[in-house]
């Protein structure tokens, strides 16, 4: 037998096991980039519990503040009485339970596609749909800051991997070119956001379906955080530039604007098809959880009444509110409105010593550091629901105020 490096020595013995792992994480400590779980001991919402401490909340993705919603709720507790807590098995093998028809097809309806498919998360939705697409003798071209599933899926799949400078079609125009001598026979793939979840800026979608058509390369955006926010159905941003029927792949999340939770595929009846026979996510996982899919087909409902246009609209008064109050402080903004709001300090322990202040202050708006941003772009990501009040914005700049350390200068 051949001998084991000194690395698999150190796994195979209990006590080099945890040395190693204490030592990576007195690494992650050092470089200010250690994290822990804060437990709660409250629903979701504006103002959560955790401890003796009451927190006003500004680190949430329940943009339309329906994670608690009595109308979600009432419809997750009689799906639980009709359908139960778990659905048994992956949905191929001991049969799909009505709730997920139902909240396909609504969902199929709200993105204007012609149909959809439910994946436990969205992480799940990525990495199973993405490999499901395409595979070596492949490209597919990321924007730089696409989400980590999407990146993740991109590598399981074996295609070649390009990647664009951020929201910018010039440069994806440039590696398109590149793609056109070497693709062969093998399909392109563009992946972007529309809504970036750390940056809060709009991808130039209108651009990037004309690129895609010119090269006869497929276009996958993910709407995680547009979803429920834009269009004049609050479909998403693919919605609002009116592309629905010219973007081959739509992604969705039920756990932000949506109040729920689980990922989501739209898109044609073939694409969907094809998924159910080659997404190894939807394969071989057992399916969602019953009042989940019912919980998000109430909120899709809800946002077609008056009450969720109304709910909409409170949303994106309290963004222009705190992108005014931010401004006044002295810190950039997105160029364009989300709920997605970052305040970029640069250095890790920078981000911490701020989310600590604040927390001091009970505020809860945690400090986002890499892998998830690049190194020197840690930052407070301040995201904001319709359920947050006037006064709850001023508590917030209030804090800031004192929290912060000197905005940069605009020389």
């Amino acid at each position: 037998m051949a001998p084991r490096s000194r690395a698999a020595l150190d796994f195979g013995d209990v006590d080099g096991f945890e040395q190693r792992l204490a030592r990576r994480l007195e690494e992650l400590q050092a470089a200010g980039l250690r994290r822990a779980l804060l437990p709660l001991r409250s629903a979701q919402g504006t103002r959560v519990q955790a401890g003796d401490r009451r927190l006003l909340n500004f680190s949430s993705n329940d943009y339309l503040g329906l994670a608690n919603n009595p109308g979600l709720r009432e419809a997750a507790h009689k799906s639980l009485g009709e359908w139960g807590v778990g659905a048994g098995a992956s949905r191929l093998l001991c049969g799909s339970l009505g709730p997920f028809h139902d909240a396909e097809a609504a969902l199929a309806r709200f993105k204007g596609t012609g149909a959809a498919l439910l994946f436990s998360t969205g992480f799940a939705a990525a990495t199973g749909t993405i490999p499901a697409m395409v595979g070596p003798g492949d490209i597919v071209i990321l924007d730089r800051l696409a989400h980590a599933c999407l990146v993740d899926g991109a590598r399981l799949s074996g295609a070649r991997l390009r990647v664009f400078r951020h929201n910018d079609p010039a440069d994806l125009e440039r590696i398109l070119r590149w793609t056109a001598s070497r693709r062969g026979d093998g399909a392109v793939l563009i992946i972007t956001e529309s809504v970036f979840s750390m940056d809060g800026d709009l991808a130039p979608l209108g651009e990037l379906v004309m690129l895609k058509e010119r090269f006869g390369a497929w276009l996958m955006v993910d709407e995680a955080h547009a979803t429920g926010l834009f269009g004049e159905g609050f479909g998403g941003l693919v919605q609002q530039a009116g592309l629905s029927g010219r973007i081959e792949v739509q992604m969705a999340t039920l756990g932000k604007a949506l109040g729920s939770a689980g990922g989501a595929i739209c898109g044609s009846p073939t694409l969907i098809d094809f998924l159910i026979n080659r997404a190894r996510s939807l394969v071989y996982s057992t399916a969602p959880v019953p009042a989940a899919a019912a919980a998000a087909k109430a909120a899709v409902d809800f946002l077609a009444t008056p009450a969720g246009a109304a709910r909409v609209r409170r949303l994106w008064n309290n963004v222009a509110a705190m992108r005014e109050r931010i401004r006044i402080l002295g810190w950039p903004l997105p160029p364009a409105p989300s709920p997605i709001i970052p305040i970029i300090l640069g250095e890790e322990h920078v981000a911490v010593a701020a989310a600590t202040a604040l927390r001091e202050r009970d505020i809860l708006l945690p400090a986002v550091r890499h892998p998830t941003v690049p190194r020197g772009r840690a930052r407070l990501r301040l995201t904001l629901s319709a359920a947050h009040t006037e006064a709850e914005l001023d508590q917030l700049t209030d804090a800031l105020a004192r929290a912060l350390p000197p905005p940069p200068r605009h020389d």
